[in-house]
């Protein structure tokens, strides 16, 4: 068993991309926090939209972004790195130009700009793994991809608190804070730009075996089935636990947002040092553990939930701790074992399937959430403790 890798914070900056990259992902993540959770607002208070045209078009946005993944990894995979990246910046500040261009009342505009958003943030996590591959390998290269997703965390955390803030101002402070957004957008891309990445164009494909029950493309195909499932975890506190503390433990919005802030704070302290910790042990090994957390966690739930109204919110709150640690493990070790696993002539291509599942999964995971919780708490976590458990015995084998 080896040593457990120990990461300095030059080394992980250098790994991530270098400095101009790094402030790059800040600059992004802010923007983004900036925004996104409060599209939907801006649809309805700025624009006068109906709730279900924006939320029709917000969600054919992600469709959109999930059509255009193939594209994204032939583009990689013809060994741009940065310029995609600063392409998925500059996709969404298109968007938030659109955005501010829509009169009132005006859904297809709206649903346009949200169309390029959507592109831009699908596209961003597939060319940025692809990047960070690119300059650094191994361990490091897994605990830079973990630091990258800790400072999204912390920049959408913090953009979130800006806007709500903001929303005080009305309309007009909504619109400017979308503008501000675009020039959040604008100034990240024209720094993942300068960074200049390229990667040498495809290794020829006879180079890597791809047949056979224990080649990588069978193992691929199981990982990406698993990750259906997996990703469900990332809707748990922002859908899930809102939902069963309000509708059937009666129990305060503070809950929820105390859930909320707590999955944020966890995940940014700890993304790293937890990724960092278990890199002594096999990728997949870690992805399995990751489903058993969750899957303790899911039953952890169901559990506090019989606890009723005095102590089921406490015993809920507790328990997201348990299914935020297992979130952590998943995020570090996924894409992780994506990239070593995916042949370099075709990284690009792996990362964007691993995106549409991971796309695939946000997209499903609120509708089956809502659709199991009004048939009781049984059917809702035995249900996902049942399908996580199932997903990491495919990923252990």
């Amino acid at each position: 068993m080896a040593t457990t890798t120990k990461i300095r914070p030059n080394a992980l900056v250098r790994a991530s991309g270098g400095p101009r990259y790094a402030v790059a992902l800040a600059v992004d993540a802010l923007g983004t926090g900036l925004l996104r959770p409060f599209l939907l607002l801006y649809g309805v208070t700025v624009l006068k939209l109906s709730a279900p045209a924006t939320g029709i078009a917000m969600t054919a946005g992600i469709v959109a972004g999930l059509v255009c993944m193939p594209a994204v990894g032939w583009w990689l995979d013809r060994g741009a790195r940065s310029t995609v990246v600063a392409a998925s910046m500059l996709v969404r500040v298109l968007g938030v130009a659109l955005l501010l261009a829509t009169p009132t009342g005006s859904a297809w505009l709206f649903g346009t700009a949200a169309l390029f958003l959507g592109i831009g943030n699908q596209a961003w996590p597939a060319a940025h793994a692809a990047l960070v591959s690119t300059v650094a390998h191994g361990r490091e290269r897994d605990a830079a991809l973990a630091g990258g997703r800790a400072l999204r965390n912390a920049g959408l955390g913090v953009g979130a608190l800006i806007a709500t803030a903001a929303l005080a101002g009305g309309s007009a402070a909504l619109q400017a804070l979308a503008a501000v957004t675009g020039l959040a957008y604008l100034a990240a891309a024209a720094l993942a730009w300068s960074v200049h990445l390229y990667a040498d164009p495809a290794v020829p494909p006879a180079s890597h075996a791809q047949g056979g029950g224990e080649g990588p493309a069978p193992r691929m195909r199981a990982l990406l089935a698993a990750n259906v499932v997996y990703v469900f975890c990332l809707n748990v506190p922002e859908i899930a636990l809102p939902l069963i503390l309000v509708t059937q433990l009666d129990a305060s919005p503070v809950w929820s947002a105390a859930v909320f802030v707590a999955n944020t704070v966890l995940v940014v302290t700890l993304q790293v040092p937890v990724t960092v910790a278990l890199s002594r042990y096999p990728r997949r090994t870690v992805l399995a553990l990751a489903g058993l957390l969750l899957t303790a966690s899911y039953l952890g739930f169901l559990a506090a939930t019989s606890l009723g109204h005095g102590w089921g919110a406490p015993a809920v709150a507790a328990v997201s701790v348990l299914c935020t640690i297992g979130e952590i493990v998943y995020a570090g070790s996924a894409t992780a074992l994506v990239t070593h696993l995916a042949p370099p002539h075709a990284l690009g291509r792996t990362l964007a399937r691993f995106e549409l599942s991971t796309g695939f999964g946000l997209a499903v995971s609120p509708a089956a959430i809502t659709a199991l919780a009004p048939h009781g708490p049984t059917a809702l976590w035995g249900s996902l403790a049942a399908a996580t458990l199932l997903s990491a015995a495919v990923v252990a084998n």
